[in-house]
């Protein structure tokens, strides 16, 4: 039996694709790590559920383009890599991959959360 290299992780499924609010997030757990997902446009997003700056759900959060700004202290990030766009944060968000198959979300928990 061959096992995924360190930085890979195998797709996980996450919840139905109609559980995902349009321009909105979703916050859940998957393999004990707190995730957030967010849809903008016809786009799924997963990005770790805590805010690098105040640690607090960032799926309470508000969104916008491709931003989820957060609900404490208005921290801003790009939902596609992470990013901080907006201070207080300075550090990024890890991002993890997601993949839609059929009417379901799958994200893919990597060993490595480099952003």
């Amino acid at each position: 039996m061959s096992e995924a290299p360190l930085n890979q992780a195998a797709f996980v499924r996450a919840c139905p694709l109609a559980d995902v609010p349009a321009e909105g997030t979703l916050g859940l757990e998957i393999d004990g790590e707190p995730v957030c997902l967010i849809r903008t446009g016809s786009e799924v997003f997963a990005l770790r559920d805590v805010c690098s700056h105040a640690e607090v759900p960032l799926s309470e959060g508000e969104i916008y383009d491709h931003t989820v700004e957060c609900w404490l202290h208005g921290s801003c990030f790009d939902v596609r890599t992470g990013q901080p766009t907006g201070p207080p944060a300075s550090e990024p968000v890890p991002v993890y991959p997601v993949k839609i198959e059929g009417d379901d979300v799958y994200v893919a928990i990597t060993a490595s959360e480099e952003s």
